[in-house]
Order: C-alpha cells, then structure tokens, then sequence
C-alpha cells in the first residue's frame, strides 16, 4: 500500500520543529576513487547554488558526478518512464518529488540500506515519512519544501490615489489579497498590457493543473471522490477555471502564459512587470537580491488566497534525491545523496528561500531572520502557507491525469471551450487512465 503521508503533517512538523544538531555523514571519511554516477537531476536557477557544491564531494571522495540530464521535472519525468520502459535505468543518482514518486514502483532502493540512521535522523520525521514507499525510504527530501506564498510589489499598495480609485472600481478598500476573488480583482486593476500585468500563472503540466487543483479544494470541491472518481467538473472546478479565463480575456496576464512553467513565473515577477505573484519559497531570495531582480527592496510576502469555502490554497510536496536499484556503486550514490542533503547543503539552500527539511536547519533558519525583516516576513508566510498545506491526490496517476486535465484547461482559457464542457471532457479522460490502471 502506497504510504505518501500528507504535506500538511509535514508542513507542520516544519513549523514546530525542535532538537539538537544531527550528526551528519562526513564525506571526507569515505573514498570512492575512479567511480563515476551518472545523474538525471531537476535543471533551474533556484537549483544551481546547490548543484556547484557537487565538486566538493569529487575532492573529498576521488569520485566523480557526471550529469547526463538536467531537465524540469515534467520533461525529467518523461525520460525516467522512457528509461523504465525501455529498460535503461543504467544511472545512479535521479531527482525526484512526492507528486512524481509513485509513478515509479521498484526502480529506487532503499536508503535505509544505504545510509546511516543517524543522517536519516537529522530530518523532520513528517519528511521521511513522506518520502516512504511501500515501506522504503526512496529519497532524502531536499530543502526545498515546496508550497505557495503571494510575493507582491509593496509599493502598490501605499500610493493614496490608487488605493482611492480601486475602492471607487471595487467597493472595498485596496489591501494584499486575502481571497482569489480580490487577486483577480487586483490584477485586472493593476494591469497596463503589454507593458504591466496584474499577475500571471503556470499555463502547462502539472503545474496548472496542480494550480487549478488547489483552487478547486479552497472552493469546496475535491478532485477525486471517496470512490476515486473523478469529480472536479463539479461547481467548485468551474469556479476555479474560470479565474483563469477571466484573467486572461481581461488581459491582466500575459499572452504567453498557456506555455509558461515556473522558470517563466519567476523570471517574470523579477523583471518588475508583474504586481502579484503567487510562486514557491525557493524564489524569494532571488526576489530580493538586485544582481538578479529589479524589485529588491520592494517584495512582500504574504500566504498564499482562500476560495471561496474559505479554505486557503496549500498544493504542495517537495523534492528529494534518490538511488537506483541498478546502480552498480549504490553505496557512492548514497553518499552523494546523503552530501547534497546534510546540513551544509540545506542551509545553503534555504538561505535562497526554500523550507528546509532538517530540523536543526529550520531552527538555524528563524534565528538568523530575527535581524532580516524580509527573511523574517517570508519565514511568516511560508509558515501559515505550510499549516494549511495538502498533498496531490493519492493516486500513482497523479501526473497522468494531470496530462489529460490541462490540455483541457488551456482550451477553456484560450476561448476554444467553456468552463464546464472542458472539465467535462477532462473528467471523462482521467476517468479512462484511472480504468486503464486498474484504480477503477
């Protein structure tokens, strides 16, 4: 039976985690001289920081990393299942995520095997036990515990005669959004295309579909029924859809968004052309860092909407690395995973933004933000965002039904379908994969 606990315990855990320092395995103890991995590994900016510490483990240990594929995870995903099915799964070292992980069944070993149970120690229990499948530990989670916060320009908000005229539009006085109705409001408000947008949004994968996911659980609808059926053609879906459509029929996002995956998003926000910004935790120290970002200095944070059942939006997961059972250095592999999560790499990591998943790096976490306003109100967000955190379905179809939703998705945003007829259809083909796999 498939064991991915939900992202709200390890939201949780997050935010009331206590304890000492774990010790950590110490790659200059280990040597692996002339040993090459191969590595499939999650390509982006917000990865790269991380990634160059990978010549440190070749120092210490004589071996070396040679990574064969750096791809988003959507086109990451399509590889590992063409490598699983043409029977090549010949490399070492993968990425990996909750959402994708069940899809995989028997390809990973268990690291409870390979690593020391004093470094699995060191993580918030919620993680681990999230990152368990069929009672084996398939991956070590990353620092990059991944839900949704708002990021905003603040300056939007303390001019006087804006504030006058949007109440004026609206009815109600102009503050940070605190539902997806006042969002959209906002951003069609804001808006001056082609040079200004409101907001904008992930348009393809799972990432839309997760989005649309989100919003349909914060309006009181659910994906699947209690029998595994699909159900988000519900009022609730079309309700969340046609957030979307209006946004795009106004012109409060830009054009291109049915393409757009979230290296877009956060290049985006960070041009200064775009007010509000719902994106991960990873990108907020990227925001406010002015090699990279035009808006530095006038980022705010804050958690991510409620629909309208007054349920706030909380999609998440996290990432994690993970060994292959062909592997034929697993206990090197093993040793780099275990390197690229220790203390060192996630204080690293979560100095950027993302939500560690060692304990004694998010209490290091807090600490150092108490003199950082801006850390300190994303800590903040963050914090509310994880308490109120959900999980993707419990299904292994997870992204199979999400290839068929947002296809559906974008054809009701581009005008070629309504709400409805098009969750309809939606609902129609993910009940089909759901019947082809035996879950129905």
């Amino acid at each position: 039976m498939t064991n991915f606990r939900t992202a709200t315990a390890v939201g949780l855990a997050l935010a009331n985690a206590t304890g000492a320092v774990m010790a950590q395995a110490q790659p200059t103890e280990e040597s692996f001289p002339g040993v090459t991995l191969d590595a499939k590994l999650v390509g982006g900016q917000q990865y790269e920081a991380l990634y160059a510490r990978i010549p440190e483990w070749e120092e210490a240990t004589g071996a070396t990393v040679n990574v064969i594929s750096k791809k988003n995870h959507f086109d990451l995903d399509r590889e590992i299942k063409s490598d699983i099915a043409t029977g090549t799964v010949s490399w070492c070292v993968g990425s990996n995520h909750s959402s994708f992980a069940p899809q995989y069944p028997g390809i990973y070993a268990d690291l409870r095997d390979l690593v020391p149970e004093n470094v699995i120690a060191g993580f918030v229990p919620g993680n681990i036990d999230a990152a368990t499948l069929d009672d084996r530990l398939i991956m070590l989670p990353r620092a990059q515990f991944d839900v949704s916060a708002l990021y905003y320009q603040k300056d939007l908000y303390e001019d006087e005669e804006r504030a006058a005229a949007f109440e004026e539009e609206y009815g109600y006085a102009l503050a940070v959004p605190e539902t997806w109705d006042e969002m959209r409001d906002q951003a069609i408000f804001f808006a001056d295309p082609p040079d200004y947008y409101g907001t904008q949004y992930a348009g393809k994968e799972e990432a839309i579909a997760g989005r649309f996911y989100e919003m349909l659980v914060a309006n009181g609808g659910e994906f699947l029924d209690a029998e595994g059926r699909p159900a988000f053609n519900s009022d609730a879906g079309v309700e969340a859809l046609e957030w979307f459509v209006e946004l795009y029929n106004s012109g409060a996002v830009p054009a291109g968004v049915p393409n757009y995956l979230w290296d877009d998003l956060g290049q985006g926000f960070a041009s200064g052309t775009v007010a509000l910004n719902l994106d991960w935790p990873g990108w907020a120290g990227f925001y406010d860092d002015p090699s990279s970002s035009s808006v530095a200095g006038n980022v705010g944070v804050a958690p991510p909407p409620k629909g309208s059942a007054g349920i706030r939006s909380g999609w998440s997961g996290f990432h994690g690395f993970s060994v292959t059972q062909d592997c034929a250095e697993p206990e090197a592999a093993a040793s780099l995973v275990a390197f690229l999560t220790n203390e060192e790499s996630q204080l690293l990591e979560s100095s950027a933004g993302p939500l560690p998943s060692r304990t004694a790096v998010w209490e290091q976490n807090i600490e150092a933000a108490q003199d950082d306003p801006y850390r300190s109100d994303v800590l903040a967000a963050f914090q509310v965002a994880a308490e109120s955190a959900f999980p993707v379905p419990q299904t292994p179809s997870w992204i199979e039904i999400t290839n068929v939703l947002y296809p559906e998705l974008q054809a009701a945003i581009l005008g070629d379908k309504s709400p409805q007829d098009a969750l309809d259809d939606a609902a129609d083909e993910a009940t089909m994969v759901l019947e082809d796999t035996g879950e129905l």
